[in-house]
């Protein structure tokens, strides 16, 4: 019989074995899933029978059945067993950061800007942690998250299509201004700010294949009253900006297009007439995040705290 002076360590594997006996209701079902065979099963409940001090199974002719004793103590063993995996899950992402992998999803603007410098801090926080981006378009990032092909992403919204997703948490990580670039010599590259209004008679650089920053020109122009008249459709924004520089028209982009700016290209203020984009981290709701993921989100949030006015 035990006594409250005494103490005793129950083997934690025995325990386990009690408790799979009991759940399956026969010591034969409970050898098949712990891949024991009867006999060893039956030889480590007896000693744990002796070190409690009492019978905690009734053998029947169909399965066995717990005493109270049995019942009690599986009870407590369901929860010793409960832990111990919660304990090696602890363990497991401990170890996380001193190894395994991470993919990000990113889009080129900020692949070409602002995260370049969240993974020199990265890398140099977490060495062992293979670090993978994927650049893609916005449908092509939800659908490589909500698959698990990429463990969290970065995406955008304007306040006229704010992002949401029942299945995907975001959060904010900073937000950005939209500017105006004119050529070196063009005649309002004096001004540090300027209004739509004053882009009336331009002709315009955009981004080909419904980019969205064609949108954001529309919509800033028609608030302006007019209709941006476009002269030539760029596939990226350094293309953009040697079309600029060259007079062919003046564009407006998000900051971060223009982390490598053109020499021969100024940069524009909208003032408070700019419109603002939220650059956001996507993660998806339903899984556990592992600690490389845990990591990098806390890393790109602290770095986004200190540079935020650097893209307003």
């Amino acid at each position: 019989m035990l006594h409250d002076d005494e103490e005793y360590l129950f083997d934690i594997r025995r325990l386990a074995l009690l408790l799979e006996v009991v759940e399956q209701g026969s010591i034969t079902a409970a050898a098949e899933l712990k891949m024991y065979s009867p006999s060893a099963v039956s030889q480590q409940l007896r000693k744990l029978e002796q070190e409690v001090g009492q019978p905690l199974l009734n053998r029947r002719s169909r399965g066995v059945v717990p005493t109270e004793a049995g019942q009690m103590l599986a009870g407590h063993a369901r929860k010793i067993v409960r832990q111990m995996h919660a304990a090696q899950s602890d363990l497991n992402q401990l170890a996380g950061l001193n190894r395994g992998s991470l993919t990000v999803g990113t889009f080129p603007t900020l692949a070409g800007s602002f995260l370049p410098i969240v993974i020199r801090a990265f890398k140099k926080r977490y060495p062992s942690i293979g670090l993978s981006l994927r650049s893609a378009r916005f449908d092509e990032l939800v659908a490589d998250l909500e698959s698990g092909v990429t463990g969290l992403c970065l995406l955008w919204d304007y306040p006229w299509n704010p992002f949401h997703d029942d299945a995907i948490r975001v959060t904010e990580v900073f937000r950005e201004s939209t500017v105006v670039l004119v050529a070196r010599g063009h005649r309002l590259e004096g001004r540090k700010q300027v209004s739509m209004e004053d882009l009336r008679n331009e002709s315009w650089i955009v981004r080909a294949e419904a980019h969205p920053v064609v949108e954001v020109l529309q919509r800033s122009a028609h608030d302006a009253g007019f209709e941006p008249a476009i002269a030539f459709q760029a596939n990226d924004y350094q293309e953009a900006q040697a079309m600029v520089s060259v007079g062919m028209g003046v564009a407006m982009v998000p900051k971060t297009a223009v982390a490598l700016q053109h020499p021969d290209v100024r940069v524009l203020s909208l003032g408070e007439a700019a419109p603002l984009r939220r650059v956001l981290l996507a993660q998806r709701q339903d899984k556990v995040y592992a600690p490389a993921e845990v990591a990098f989100h806390s890393t790109l949030l602290e770095i986004a705290r200190e540079r935020a006015r650097d893209y307003l």
